[in-house]
């Protein structure tokens, strides 16, 4: 059975109210990407935390699945109405093959090795070392599966600063596998924190399927107490904007790492941290760097 692909060419006013009418209206999935993908206009986007702009693409394409029995015109016609769309928009059509969408999905993440002895492998993979430390993520709505270079660049930080008994902070925790990580490799006392209730949620399940000791809280309730080793992998202007909120959390002699930060940022932060910690560049990939120091 083949199902139907619908794009449509909208812009970012509409394309959230759209992708919504069309879910509302019985399509299978809707999703909006950005209609200049893979040309020299393409519009990246961060979602920035502690910033005013609104993700959204001014050409905007929305792709709904739907299924194969359905008339399409009429169908996106109602859909637009209600989005607030005066005309109907321009739109292609696309037969979609059936297929068995998990084992697709999944065949696009695979095991990656982040050094010599860690290892981050997906729940329905077999550890490519049994001898490995291995972190067990799939990927989900919170960020940081592992695969990003920032992510990477805090991982190969923790490995090489990490101690058996420490305490270690994750500010900012996604996922959690910064922290999960920094539990695998013998932290004793484990923080994440992050602004995004659904992050939270998410870093306590993948703990506990790691089946490793951590604690996760939401940004909003009050975080005490000083570490070790504190870790934030966020991107630049709210790394700076927390500055004194982060290094009020590394103790004396303990070491804070950064990262999400672009290389032209990296004298920026160093600059915003100086009054708390001297931070220099511990290590870059892919035009990322990690900033580090320690707490004298």
């Amino acid at each position: 059975m083949a199902w139907l692909s619908l794009s449509i060419r909208t812009d970012c006013q509409h394309a959230e109210a759209l992708a919504d009418a069309l879910l509302d209206a019985g399509a299978l999935a809707a999703s909006i990407e950005d209609a200049a993908a893979g040309t020299a206009d393409e519009q990246p986007q961060f979602g920035e935390p502690g910033s005013d702009s609104r993700p959204g693409w001014a050409r905007s394409l929305v792709v709904a699945l739907l299924k194969p029995d359905t008339d399409v015109r009429p169908f996106l016609a109602s859909c637009a109405a209600r989005a607030g769309l005066a005309r109907l928009p321009d739109f292609t059509l696309d037969d979609l093959a059936e297929q068995d969408w998990v084992k697709l999905t999944q065949s696009q993440f695979e095991p990656i090795r982040v050094s010599a002895r860690l290892w981050i492998v997906p729940s329905w993979h077999e550890a490519p070392d049994p001898q490995a430390i291995v972190l067990v993520l799939d990927p989900g709505m919170a960020f940081g599966t592992g695969s990003h270079p920032t992510t990477r660049l805090c991982l190969e930080w923790l490995e090489r600063c990490v101690l058996p008994g420490m305490s270690v902070l994750d500010y900012g925790c996604g996922s959690g596998i910064l922290a999960i990580a920094a539990a695998r490799l013998g932290a004793t006392e484990v923080v994440g924190v992050d602004i995004d209730p659904q992050a939270v949620t998410s870093a306590r399940n993948n703990a506990e399927s790691n089946r490793v000791s951590a604690r996760f809280q939401d940004s909003a309730r009050p975080l005490t107490g000083q570490f070790d080793r504190v870790v934030a992998n966020i991107l630049a202007n709210p790394l700076k904007v927390l500055a004194p909120a982060i290094s009020a959390h590394v103790r004396p002699g303990g070491s804070l790492a950064l990262s999400g930060i672009l290389v032209e940022q990296a004298d920026d932060l160093i600059a915003a941290y100086a009054p708390f910690l001297p931070l220099a560049i511990a290590d870059a990939r892919d035009g990322w760097v990690c900033l580090a120091g320690v707490r004298e």
